[in-house]
């Protein structure tokens, strides 16, 4: 599926399908669309509380709902994450969608929308930041995102040179998200096929002993042996239990692929931080890993 770039004068919708979020909290990032040359349509979730969610769940689903089937609308930015996405998922028909696809913008709770348009859509969509965060992110996580919605653009030259980066190069669509949310999907319609991809993941406020679960139970699922490369994104504020673990971040995802060859990569600038630059998910690309980084793209 071909989803339309973004153009000037273009109608954008932002809407809260999970935690709660004020007015006040995406001003910043109105301004910035709106600087793009984008018309902005704020949905009714923002300013809406309803317990941590931003609105009961048939009023979220209903947004969303509406900015799906509305031909104007040309993408959703998720105002946030948090939770309340999966309530969602299922109850939503996206036959308009198939007809007038829109780009789906966000990252964390919103890998849940990542993934089924993955899976059951083919579509592609933008991981990226969201209204949220504009107003604390840097510079590349904004640009990166303008030249991913109006442009399609997506080129990475990166020079991390972490210990346990693997060399080697790899073709595929990318995708994936939230390690956390695509653990909770294992099993579900919704899960995607990892086969022949190049899986990017991320995550915040886990525990070592959680994060090392999550990544055997992918493994044991058979998700990772297939994969054509792996990029780990920005693994932020992890802890430790009562009990320490063993390993950090790094050996855990380490030793949950080590018997696979494919390409690794770490400490790609994604997730839960500042620096959070756009991926379009679904678009195929090459991923070369060598002493000098990585280029994707």
């Amino acid at each position: 599926m071909k989803i339309p770039f973004l153009k000037p004068n273009d109608k954008v919708a932002i809407t809260a399908p999970a935690k709660r979020i004020s007015r006040k909290e995406i001003d910043a990032a109105v301004k910035v669309l709106v600087d793009w040359g984008l018309q902005v349509v704020v949905g009714e979730t923002i300013d809406s509380e309803y317990f941590q969610f931003s609105a009961p769940k048939e009023k979220r689903l209903n947004e969303v709902q509406t900015f799906l089937n509305d031909p104007e609308i040309k993408a959703i930015f998720f105002a946030r994450g948090g939770y309340g996405s999966i309530q969602l998922i299922d109850d939503i028909d996206f036959k308009a969608f198939k007809k007038n696809p829109k780009w789906l913008i966000g990252f964390s709770d919103i890998t849940i929308f990542h993934c089924h348009a993955h899976q059951k859509l083919q579509a592609p969509s933008i991981h990226a930041t969201m209204p949220f965060n504009f107003a604390t992110n840097s510079k590349e996580a904004l640009s990166t995102l303008k030249e991913a919605v109006f442009k399609g653009k997506m080129k990475y030259e990166l020079k991390s040179k972490h210990k346990l980066n693997r060399k080697g190069k790899g073709k595929g669509e990318i995708v994936g998200g939230n390690l956390s949310i695509l653990y909770s999907l294992l099993g579900s319609k919704s899960f995607p096929n990892l086969k022949g991809k190049i899986l990017f993941l991320e995550d915040l406020n886990e525990y070592y002993y959680h994060l090392d679960r999550m990544m055997y139970s992918l493994k044991r699922a058979g998700a990772l042996k297939d994969l054509k490369g792996l990029i780990i994104g920005q693994f932020s504020d992890m802890q430790e239990a009562a009990l320490p673990f063993d390993k950090n971040t790094e050996a855990i995802i380490f030793d949950a692929v080590k018997d696979y060859k494919f390409p690794l990569y770490f400490n790609f600038p994604a997730g839960h931080v500042s620096d959070n630059r756009a991926l379009i998910f679904g678009k195929e690309v090459k991923m070369e890993v060598d002493e000098k980084g990585l280029r994707l793209g």
